[in-house]
């Protein structure tokens, strides 16, 4: 079975919920969806254990050279994604030395505390990395009509969520589209998979 990799990071609560809801989506489509996320400080500074107690188990490199594709989250840090996911991409050089990643579709989502809080920004810098492992990306088209309706989060960039001051949940229009990327991004990964 295709293995798609949802790797994410997550303070308060909202990526996780995103990355939970992409899954869903993957998994409807009859691929294995592998969640993974990544330590809240690099390694080498952390006295935490190498394993998290609760949630998804931290990602490795080996789960981005076994994968077909790639979802990749993050909270928005000032347009940007948050350090302890680029810290991870940033340390992917043997991956990209070996092509790991090229030709496999990959997608992108954010949350954000306020609407206009750098989510496109967000996603459109997490594409580069992505586009440097020679990865074909894949955002959200305009037939999904919840893309329409959607007066929270949503782009055709990628899934996204307004969390507003506190812990939220999503709405319906961002769950639904947070499902249809996983749809998608499932779909895409099994047809350039049947050549």
């Amino acid at each position: 079975m295709l293995k798609v990799l949802v790797l994410y990071y997550s303070r308060h609560g909202s990526t996780k919920s995103l990355a939970m809801n992409i899954a869903k989506g993957i998994e409807k489509e009859g691929l294995e969806a592998v969640i993974r996320t990544v330590p809240p400080i690099p390694e080498y500074l952390s006295t935490q254990a190498a394993v998290p107690q609760e949630g998804a188990p931290y990602v490795t490199h080996n789960d981005l050279t076994e994968c077909a594709a790639l979802a990749l989250g993050s909270p928005t840090r000032f347009g940007n994604m948050a350090a302890p996911l680029k810290h991870f991409i940033d340390s992917t050089s043997q991956g990209w030395l070996k092509g790991a990643l090229i030709d496999k579709p990959g997608c992108v989502f954010t949350s954000s505390s306020s609407q206009h809080g750098g989510q496109e920004t967000t996603l459109l810098t997490m594409m580069i990395p992505l586009i440097h492992h020679g990865m074909i990306l894949c955002g959200l088209p305009y037939s999904e009509p919840a893309l329409h309706d959607t007066t929270s989060g949503g782009s055709p960039y990628g899934a996204t969520h307004v969390a507003g001051h506190s812990p939220s949940v999503l709405t319906k229009d961002e769950l639904t589209l947070a499902q249809a990327q996983g749809s998608r991004l499932a779909r895409l990964t099994k047809q350039l998979n049947s050549r």
